[in-house]
């Protein structure tokens, strides 16, 4: 005998780009929009009886509704006018979640000035909103960034770990330290400054990340974490995922050459992975 325990279903990659010509200066947005529902669904997978779904399309086209009466300013605030739009007009759903990955658009310097109407894509560098909700309850509300790739080329090494017979790996006080940042953070209250706090975060992390004295990956993540905090008092813990993207030393010698910490070869796989959640002290 089977037994449906739970089910989500919805619409996921709904792409969509918002231009903002209220002013001389455009603003110009680029969402990935996700939308998934819980609800009572049992009989559309036990007698295939469709009445209570909401057909995923309709999901698509609801994003592209209220974005254009949308006034919110950041995916935050997006995602929660469609959450609560989901849920106010389908009783069946007992939650909606909705996840929003916005790239990472600024306006294009040239000469000097910064172009009102023009824009260029700074890298593969990803914003994120989650934000969830069960009928009759608040807001759920996590922001973050993902592939945010950023490198260092000195304060950092790597000295004093566990050697045993297969360990290869030599010992550096000066080596090269590259990451591709995934970070998350959490809002206790789910009506937070969400720009703001946002702002304050990537500030903390990459300014650590640029001035830390390195002694592992380990050592800066809590470094960043910990200024993120400092810098947000709007959110409760931050989790931040850090791959240790590695770039070796040449062997030039071969050649009959020095390599004075000069020329390396990226690695992308395998990678060393640390990742840690840092809460505030209550």
């Amino acid at each position: 005998m089977a037994a449906l325990a739970e089910n989500r279903y919805g619409k996921s990659r709904v792409r969509l780009v918002r231009v903002n010509r209220k002013s001389i200066v455009h603003d110009f947005q680029e969402w990935i929009v996700e939308v998934l529902l819980q609800g009572d669904f049992l009989t559309c997978f036990t007698d295939g009886d469709n009445n209570k779904i909401l057909p995923t399309d309709t999901m698509k086209n609801t994003v592209y509704f209220l974005a254009r009466k949308s006034s919110a300013a950041c995916i935050e605030d997006f995602a929660k006018e469609l959450v609560g739009f989901l849920l106010s007009n389908n009783p069946q759903v007992s939650a909606a979640e909705v996840t929003i990955r916005e790239k990472y658009w600024q306006h294009l310097v040239a000469q000097g000035k910064e172009q009102p109407s023009t824009f260029t894509q700074a890298g593969v560098e990803l914003q994120t909103a989650h934000v969830s909700q069960y009928q009759g309850r608040n807001f759920e509300v996590s922001s973050g960034v993902s592939d945010l790739i950023i490198m260092k080329t000195s304060n950092s090494g790597f000295e004093g770990y566990i050697k045993d017979q297969l360990t290869t790996l030599p010992e550096t006080n000066d080596r090269l330290f590259g990451t591709n940042l995934r970070a998350t953070w959490v809002y206790p209250s789910p009506d937070a400054s969400y720009s703001v706090a946002r702002k304050a975060i990537r500030e903390a992390l990459l300014s650590t990340f640029a001035a830390h004295d390195s002694k592992s990956v380990q050592h800066t993540l809590y470094a960043m974490a910990e200024a993120a905090l400092d810098a947000a008092p709007q959110i409760s813990e931050i989790v931040l995922h850090m791959p240790n993207v590695h770039c070796l030393l040449a062997d030039l010698s071969r050649f009959g050459l020095d390599n004075p910490n000069h020329i390396f070869v990226p690695i992308d796989e395998p990678h060393g992975t640390i990742e840690a959640r840092i809460v505030r002290k209550s």
